[in-house]
């Protein structure tokens, strides 16, 4: 049973669909589960933000109430949550972080880019699939 699981999200269909399953695949033990959502912001993301609210401070503000949403709805499913937001590369601070902390599973969801994205662009879940040094599953 997995007691501690960091999410991935960043707001997205795909990342969505892997909060979902999640929160469906502890039901049984939900109230011993604990899940943090975690958000990397790039530095591109991050530049964008700034620019478009005017100061750091409100952007940060703005993507935590984007994430909050998400925090109330797993909440209501009766699985306590947190939300932790990083700033750099998405595939390098997350399995920083996830390394870095205790939790007994990793979940993500897949971008779902096909054969050639993938093989000129790579992707994220597949570093965090070869790097993180704990269970991941890759929802689709």
């Amino acid at each position: 049973m997995f007691n501690r699981i960091l999410l991935a999200t960043d707001g997205s269909d795909h990342s969505n669909r892997a909060i979902d399953q999640a929160v469906k695949m502890v039901e049984p033990y939900k109230d011993n589960v604990h899940m943090d959502l975690i958000y990397a912001v790039d530095g591109e993301t991050s530049k964008e933000d700034v620019l478009k609210y005017g100061d750091s401070h409100i952007a940060t503000a703005k993507r935590k109430e984007k994430l909050l949403e998400t925090v109330d709805l797993v909440k209501e499913k009766g699985v306590s949550s947190d939300i932790i937001i990083l700033h750099g590369e998405p595939e390098e601070v997350l399995t920083d972080y996830a390394n870095e902390h205790d939790y007994d599973c990793v979940v993500i969801g897949s971008r779902g880019r096909n054969k050639l994205q993938t093989l000129i662009l790579g992707s994220v879940s597949h570093k965090l699939l070869k790097y993180i040094q704990k269970p991941v599953i890759v929802v689709k």
